[in-house]
């Protein structure tokens, strides 16, 4: 059985710069070997639920500012249509052709650098409370079972307008909303995680929530947490992974 995964994909430069970050997807990779992955990225947001039925999705370059060689990456991994519309039926989600943003294919090219496992694409409906995000996580649970690997990509912190230097020291209210987190997980306490905007410096650490509530998809289709990893990139941006097993 897979776990589900809430990884913290940061800047998309993850995808080049050698962060511990960056060696801890690529490890990560090499241990898992799932027949598909079904990733919910907060760079795909939506008012209803949607699906990409995309056979061969296309790297989506959907960002600015960076080195060329960031734009010249493609990662040409399959899709999988009939396990696409399997869960559009299931879940009552729209079918659409849609390629893999940088929340997708950025971890997904670290963890599975061959680009040989198929990847389905499902949106994140801005619409839905917490509540409806986790239970959407929920339905997803039982693709475990079938070897699927259930990823909610986002950002355990996430304000671009206070970034600092690559190697900046994590500043005390960063640790203060990410220490709150871990401790929520760690407790299974689901209540108090349904209501992280009242955290300590919730609205500090995510002006906008699409960057956290990945983690909820997650955290539905999942037990017990597990924090795989923690680092910290431009002070800002806590870098953490968490299994859901």
């Amino acid at each position: 059985m897979q776990p589900s995964l809430f990884i913290s994909h940061g800047s998309p430069m993850l995808a080049l710069t050698e962060t511990p970050a960056h060696e801890f997807l690529r490890e990560l990779g090499q241990a898992l070997a799932p027949e598909a992955v079904v990733v919910v990225s907060a760079h795909w947001t939506t008012d209803r639920l949607a699906i990409s039925t995309s056979a061969r999705p296309e790297t989506i370059h959907d960002f600015g500012g960076f080195p060329q060689e960031l734009f010249e990456i493609q990662y040409p991994a399959p899709g999988e249509p009939e396990l696409a519309m399997r869960l559009a039926r299931a879940l009552n989600a729209v079918p659409t052709e849609r390629g893999l943003d940088h929340g997708a294919w950025v971890p997904l090219s670290l963890m599975f650098p061959n680009a040989e496992v198929p990847v389905v694409s499902l949106s994140l409906p801005l619409t839905w409370s917490n509540q409806a995000l986790m239970e959407l996580g929920e339905k997803l649970a039982a693709l475990r079972d079938e070897n699927v690997l259930v990823i909610g990509s986002g950002s355990l912190t996430h304000n671009l307008g206070e970034l600092q230097a690559p190697d900046a020291a994590m500043p005390a209210w960063v640790g203060e909303f990410a220490d709150w987190v871990h401790a929520r997980l760690l407790e299974n306490d689901r209540a108090a995680l349904l209501d992280w905007q009242t955290a300590p410096q919730a609205r500090r650490n995510h002006p906008t929530p699409e960057h956290f509530q990945p983690l909820l998809v997650a955290l539905g289709a999942g037990g017990r947490a597990e924090r795989r990893h923690h680092s910290v990139e431009h002070g800002v941006l806590a870098m953490d992974v968490y299994a859901f097993a």
